[in-house]
């Protein structure tokens, strides 16, 4: 194996995450921060719901749930957000990130402060629904291309202060993730190529000459005049971007393993096992994190 096909092998692999590894992206402090935030923009510190309804000193016991089933993420963000409320209260995560449940299934048990519980609720819930609706939409894309080489990517398409929330996500559904953002390495898209009269092979060189040693080169590709090119120059990894499933198994043909090859552009559930059986490598897909349905969850008071 030469080192450029060592590399791109590495490179293939790179962003899997295998079972039992999947590592929450924020430290303490930094998951206390951003909880706290979170409580502070609903009132939690003056819930008068609470205050009208519940009587000082009760203490309650209640139980985060899955009404559907599904893939779950951002236990941690739920834990700190009771903990918050009620430093005091005991709480017992019954699974993992990246666990798959049913319905009916007990999440996370609670017991103290019912004002503190309570007034944590949405919090809770808005981390985890929507976290847990990435993993399991990821988790959709992963089964259906299961069998295949294809491996299931991201994009930046995230939600602003919350990229890399959902990009873990990503990975509790199995998927991998994509560059992290602009700094992580280049990606030469459509735009580039106009602002240098579409001439890959000067994009590539600009970009090898430019980024910092060892930086990976990616470049996006809409005919296969421009693979031949990119391949040509040696790119790391070739986007082929809105191509019918037909000049996606060409393409493969054509790079033949010089470059990792990434389908990209509108894939859907419906339409990904097509694109996975023409022989590409990678697979990105934008309605992970900007079309993801929040999963049911609720918290149920004894």
């Amino acid at each position: 194996m030469t080192p450029r096909t060592r590399r791109i092998a590495i490179l293939a692999e790179r962003g899997f995450v295998p079972p039992g590894a999947l590592r929450f992206p924020y430290s303490r402090l930094m998951t206390e921060t951003l909880v706290r935030e979170a409580l502070a923009e609903d009132g939690a510190e003056n819930d008068i719901t609470g205050l009208a309804t519940i009587v000082s000193e009760r203490r309650a016991r209640c139980s985060l749930v899955a009404r559907e089933v599904g893939v779950i993420a951002g236990i941690a963000l739920a834990r700190e957000a009771f903990k918050q409320r009620d430093p005091r209260a005991a709480i017992r995560a019954a699974v993992r990130d990246g666990q798959d449940v049913v319905a009916g299934t007990p999440l996370i048990f609670i017991t103290g402060h019912a004002r503190g519980l309570l007034s944590a609720e949405r919090v809770a819930l808005n981390f985890m629904q929507r976290l847990s609706g990435i993993a399991t939409l990821t988790a959709e894309f992963v089964r259906a291309v299961k069998g295949t080489k294809a491996r299931i990517l991201d994009t930046r398409k995230t939600t602003p202060g919350w990229r890399r929330l959902e990009k873990y996500a990503v990975r509790a559904g199995g998927g991998m993730n994509h560059r992290m953002d602009l700094a992580s390495s280049i990606l030469i898209k459509d735009n580039h190529l106009a602002a240098l009269a579409g001439d890959v092979g000067l994009a590539i060189q600009r970009s090898r000459e430019t980024a910092p040693k060892g930086t990976l080169i990616e470049i996006e590709c809409d005919t296969l005049d421009q693979v031949c090119e990119a391949v040509d120059h040696g790119a790391d990894i070739i986007m082929l971007d809105n191509m019918s499933n037909d000049d996606l198994v060409e393409a493969v043909e054509l790079i033949r393993g010089r470059a990792v090859t990434e389908a990209s552009g509108g894939v859907r559930i419906d339409t990904v096992r097509a694109i996975a059986e023409t022989g590409v490598d990678w697979i990105s897909v934008g309605a992970l994190t900007h079309s993801a349905k929040a999963m049911d969850l609720a918290i149920d008071l004894e």
